[in-house]
């Protein structure tokens, strides 16, 4: 385990709750916190505990993880590959293996985006050069595949004979 940092914890902690455009008061009392305990994280004064963390966290709307490795108490999760997403998506039962390709080239286009190595994509076939054929995932025209009486909620949606998807 990493140890407790402090002084970045509440800068990171400032950063979050000025892009949250909060006060001080407002997250103290959001969190649950008073504000002279708020102000002495944020100016690494005290070590707050994953409790705290947590509320926190939840007022600023970000992860707990988030701030647990920015306190030190949990070590930073990297897959520079994405070989867990890769693992995760393609041992995953409710998906099928349509949906898992498809799954798969959008994850590594954004991953290309960015700028990271698409190495294990082309291992495993992907074509991240490829343009999605209409009313595909990726294709810009998701909606437009859908079929006459559906409403596209699912097995439980339906449409009424004028085409009203609201219509009961």
């Amino acid at each position: 385990m990493a140890s407790l940092n402090v002084g970045n914890l509440g800068e990171f902690l400032r950063e979050q709750r000025r892009n949250a455009q909060l006060s001080l008061r407002q997250l103290a009392d959001a969190a649950g916190v008073s504000n002279p305990y708020l102000s002495q994280i944020e100016r690494g004064l005290r070590k707050p505990s994953a409790e705290i963390l947590q509320q926190l966290a939840k007022a600023l709307r970000i992860s707990a993880e988030t701030l647990y490795v920015q306190a030190g108490i949990l070590d930073e999760r990297r897959d520079p590959d994405g070989l867990e997403v890769h693992s995760a998506i393609l041992t995953d039962p409710a998906l099928n293996e349509k949906q898992k390709q498809v799954l798969l080239q959008i994850y590594e286009s954004f991953r290309k985006e960015n700028g990271y190595s698409s190495d294990i994509a082309r291992a495993e076939g992907l074509d991240l050069d490829r343009t999605a054929p209409e009313g595909e995932p990726g294709s810009g025209d998701e909606h437009g595949s859908t079929r006459k009486g559906s409403t596209g909620k699912g097995k439980k949606g339906t449409q009424e004979a004028d085409g009203d998807p609201h219509a009961t």
